[in-house]
């Protein structure tokens, strides 16, 4: 498959949270692709009216078939529940050469190609929800029929909501802990940070918005720089200073340990979820 997008036809099956961003990754700015050339579906023609309003030109339909059927790339972004009904509706007309990419959290490429009842090419997504401000962290996994211009599409998608990175897809439970759950983690020591200020006397909007900030900064600096995290760290604890004072009380009560057994927890929960499919 080319990894240009201009001669493709997407679909965005279900362009609800997760949709509605790739949708508008792929035409905003420098645009991936004409608009004339996405599909996106819905249940609700209002949530459609308001798709077609933000992004002219786009094709919208509460018909998944009638969009699959125009697709070289079909993106199943509905819900888990309704993914069965979904793909019975849409696998007849899918073509047998189109790429399917799936946001489906548990669903593996092998059980979306047996239910496409196709060898079609399938890579498999986990994005989290930044991909919503375009700072999303995903991973993508191939599929038995998916090849490197299969991945290099999906990529390049996904990389216009944020960054992409490929790993193996029995690594997807891992991802799921991590990046999949990881916002979760990263909203409650924002909101513990904010406490933690209005606690010492700021006013909490003074001390949420700079928490935030200095969430977000951090990441920006550790994406940007590429330093190792502990030669970050380093850089702001000066010897006898403020922040290794604080940094050795985080330590005394098992940040890293927490941090950690939390994702191996989320993984394990991720691996039930996958096999009570």
């Amino acid at each position: 498959m080319p990894t240009d997008l201009t001669d493709q036809t997407v679909a965005v099956i279900g362009a609800g949270n997760i949709g509605r961003a790739l949708v508008g990754g792929m035409l905003a700015g420098d645009a991936l692709i004409e608009p004339e050339r996405v599909w996106a579906t819905r249940r609700s023609e209002d949530a459609l009216q308001a798709l077609a309003e933000e992004f002219p030109g786009l094709r919208t339909t509460t018909d998944n078939a009638e969009a699959a059927r125009a697709a070289s790339v079909v993106i199943l972004a509905v819900k888990p529940q309704s993914a069965d009904d979904v793909i019975e509706e849409i696998r007849k007309g899918t073509d047998a050469d189109a790429l399917v990419i799936s946001v489906l959290a548990g669903r593996t490429t092998g059980g979306l190609q047996a239910a496409f009842g196709k060898e079609l090419p399938v890579v498999r997504a986990m994005p989290n929800t930044p991909a919503l401000v375009d700072e999303g962290a995903t991973a993508l996994a191939a599929g038995r029929f998916a090849g490197e211009g299969d991945l290099a599409v999906a990529r390049r998608i996904f990389e216009a909501v944020g960054a992409a990175e490929v790993v193996e897809e029995h690594l997807m439970d891992a991802v799921t802990g991590l990046s999949g759950s990881g916002p979760a983690y990263v909203y409650m020591f924002i909101e513990a940070l904010t406490d933690a200020g209005v606690k010492q006397g700021l006013p909490r909007r003074a001390a949420a918005r700079l928490a935030a900030q200095t969430v977000y900064g951090a990441s920006v600096l550790a994406v940007e720089t590429e330093k190792h995290p502990a030669l970050l760290r380093d850089e702001v604890t000066t010897p006898g200073g403020t922040a290794i004072a604080a940094v050795a009380e985080l330590e005394d009560h098992g940040l890293r340990t927490t941090l950690i057994d939390a994702v191996a927890t989320a993984t394990e929960r991720s691996k039930e979820l996958a096999e009570s499919e």
